[in-house]
C-alpha cells in the first residue's frame, strides 16, 4: 500500500513539475501570439478541362460547372482556394500562392462573391442555348472559338484563291491550246 501511495505521489509531482515547466516556457502571458500559417499549394486537378466563359461585366474568363473558383486572365489561371489566390500557367497546376496585390487589376476590382454572381448569370445564358451562344468561351486544350473562326476564314480564303488560280490556269491552257490549233491548221501568225 505504501508503494502505491508513493507511486501516486511521484506521478502527481511529475505532472505538477511538467505543468510548471510549461508555464515557465510561456512566461509572455498577455502578449498576443503571432500565428504563422504555412499553406501548401492546393492539389486541385480536373479530370476534364473546365469550360471558361467570358462575362462582359467582368472582362475575363471564369470557369463554370466546377466546384472551384478558377479564372483565366493575362495568360494565367487563377484559383481561389481556402481564402487565398493561387496562379498557374496550366489549369491543373502546379499552383503557387499569389498575394492579393499581385492579382491582375480586373480580378482585384471585384469581390469573389461578385465574380460568382456574374459567372452564374452568364452561365445560365450559355446553358439556355449553347448552339447559338454569342459570347466568348473556351476549354483549355481545345481551340478557342475565335481561333477556329479565324482558321476557318483563312481556309476559305485559301480555297477561294486556289480555285481562282485553277480557273486562270485552265483559261491560259485553253488559250495556248487554241493558238497551237491555229498554228497546226495554218491560221497562225506570219503566214501570208
Amino acid at each position: 500500500m505504501k508503494k502505491t501511495v508513493l507511486v501516486l505521489v511521484a506521478s502527481v509531482i511529475v505532472a505538477v513539475s511538467s505543468a510548471q515547466a510549461e508555464v515557465s516556457v510561456n512566461d509572455n502571458i498577455g502578449v498576443p501570439a503571432h500565428r504563422v500559417i504555412v499553406s501548401t499549394p492546393p492539389s486541385v486537378r480536373f479530370e476534364v478541362a473546365p469550360l471558361f466563359i467570358n462575362s462582359p461585366r467582368l472582362g475575363f474568363y471564369v470557369g463554370v460547372d466546377t466546384p472551384y473558383d478558377i479564372i483565366f486572365s493575362s495568360d494565367y489561371f487563377y484559383l481561389y482556394y481556402v481564402n487565398s489566390w493561387h496562379r498557374s500557367h496550366n489549369h491543373n497546376g502546379p499552383w503557387v500562392e499569389v498575394p492579393y496585390r499581385h492579382l491582375p487589376p480586373g480580378i482585384r476590382s471585384h469581390r469573389i462573391e461578385q465574380i460568382r454572381s456574374y459567372r452564374d448569370r452568364e452561365y445560365r445564358v450559355y446553358r439556355k442555348d449553347r448552339d447559338h451562344y454569342r459570347g466568348r468561351y473556351f476549354r483549355p486544350g481545345h481551340e478557342r472559338k475565335e481561333e477556329r473562326r479565324y482558321e476557318k476564314h483563312e481556309r476559305k480564303e485559301e480555297r477561294r484563291y486556289e480555285k481562282h488560280e485553277r480557273k486562270d490556269d485552265r483559261r491560259d491552257d485553253r488559250k495556248d491550246w487554241k493558238e497551237e490549233k491555229r498554228d497546226r491548221n495554218g491560221h497562225g501568225r506570219g503566214r501570208d
